[in-house]
């Protein structure tokens, strides 16, 4: 009986198998050329003696309630404190993931009469925000402000009344490129609108001090800005940046907020560092943009692929298989080059996603240019899976 129950997932997993889509879990192995971890923060001796001082002082690894019930802890206040001044907001607050801090955005802030218009790439979190929020929502095409304008006066012109809410990335997960930010924002003016500016990819090594993108933009009462603190921060969790009034306002209605089990106590801490760290050491952005710029000059060099100018390099290949192939004799070889396949990105783009980071060098950027442009050459092109 318990066989025919699991059946359907079996056969649902054979079909992902079938299209090479099935993903599994692997251990970490090679150089990381896949890692969110750019500033090469998530294992540093600087964040590891911060933890242990923690401990030492006296904070708990656990929050043990909620942050409305008994959860709120100082060092949860303090980090939020430190974040608004470090990044130049009214107000920040703290969420154990991105992923729940857009869908804590998403599914609280816009209202019925509302409307979403994202980017058709932006987080999956994201639109599982839209999805739940009460606004109606249009995808529209990638960083196409005219895209984003039409949709907004389409939605106006069929008796639209409420307010235009922008969701985008300032720097794009899987392809590296960046949001036309200035044109977004002042689109936003224009409609009485909303601007929400994930940062995630950009939190640490663009802007003035690591802060982003969009830090000429933060402070507004119209810009939301979501810095995740599992990626250059080298931490977990999640800052949601805006008003005082949209701060307070998901605190009493964002249920990933208010029914989730505060975030770590030493995690705070932690994100608390690596704040500092951005402030203390800005030779690790420098040496992080010289190797940015050199992959991206091997990249076009070797593969002959425009690179994004950022430290997130796609290498679009299309078929499934071959994708999955090239990336498994890439680890063989000794580099943690990992396929994203559809549905993370569209039909027929699967693709490398080599991320660079503090955590590789020159020599070995070159050596794995060398070997992918040799793995590249030698495995043949197949018919598209289906």
């Amino acid at each position: 009986m318990m066989q025919k129950k699991l059946a359907r997932y079996e056969t649902m997993l054979d079909q992902l198998a079938q299209k090479g889509r099935r993903r599994s879990l692997a251990q970490l192995n090679g150089s990381d050329f896949t890692s969110n971890d750019y500033l090469g923060l998530a294992g540093s001796a600087r964040l590891n003696t911060g933890v242990i001082s923690a401990i030492e002082r006296g904070v708990p690894i656990g929050a043990g309630g909620s942050r409305l019930l008994r959860g709120n802890h100082p060092e949860h206040e303090a980090l939020e404190s430190e974040a608004a001044a470090f990044f130049r907001s009214q107000r920040v607050l703290y969420l154990g993931s991105g992923y729940a801090a857009n869908v804590a955005i998403f599914s609280t802030l816009p209202q019925r009469g509302d409307i979403i218009v994202h980017d058709a790439l932006v987080h999956a979190s994201a639109n599982e925000g839209i999805a739940a929020s009460r606004a109606v929502s249009v995808a529209v095409a990638h960083n196409d402000v005219d895209a984003f304008d039409a949709a907004i006066r389409t939605w106006r012109q069929a008796g639209g009344t409420g307010h235009p809410w922008i969701a985008i990335e300032s720097l794009y997960s899987m392809d590296g490129d960046r949001a036309p930010l200035m044109e977004l924002v002042a689109l936003a003016d224009r409609h009485d609108g909303f601007l929400v500016v994930d940062e995630a990819h950009a939190t640490g090594i663009y802007g003035p001090g690591g802060r982003g993108l969009s830090a000429d933009l933060e402070g507004r009462d119209n810009v939301i800005v979501l810095h995740t603190c599992g990626k250059a921060l080298g931490s977990a969790g999640a800052l949601v940046s805006g008003s005082r009034v949209i701060c307070d306002f998901l605190v009493n209605r964002a249920r990933p907020f208010i029914y989730a089990t505060a975030p770590s106590p030493l995690l705070a801490a932690s994100v608390r560092d690596a704040l500092k760290i951005l402030t203390d050491e800005p030779e690790r952005r420098a040496k992080l943009q010289h190797l940015i710029a050199f992959a991206n000059e091997q990249i076009s060099a070797r593969l002959g692929i425009e690179g994004s100018g950022t430290q997130i390099l796609p290498v679009i290949i299309g078929d499934n298989g071959r994708t999955a192939r090239i990336a498994h004799q890439m680890q063989s070889k000794g580099f943690d080059i990992r396929a994203i396949r559809p549905p993370t990105v569209p039909e027929g783009t699967a693709r490398l996603r080599i991320a660079i980071t503090l955590n590789v060098d020159i020599a070995t950027i070159t050596d794995m240019f060398d070997q992918l442009a040799h793995v590249m050459e030698r495995e043949p092109m197949m018919a598209a899976t289906p």
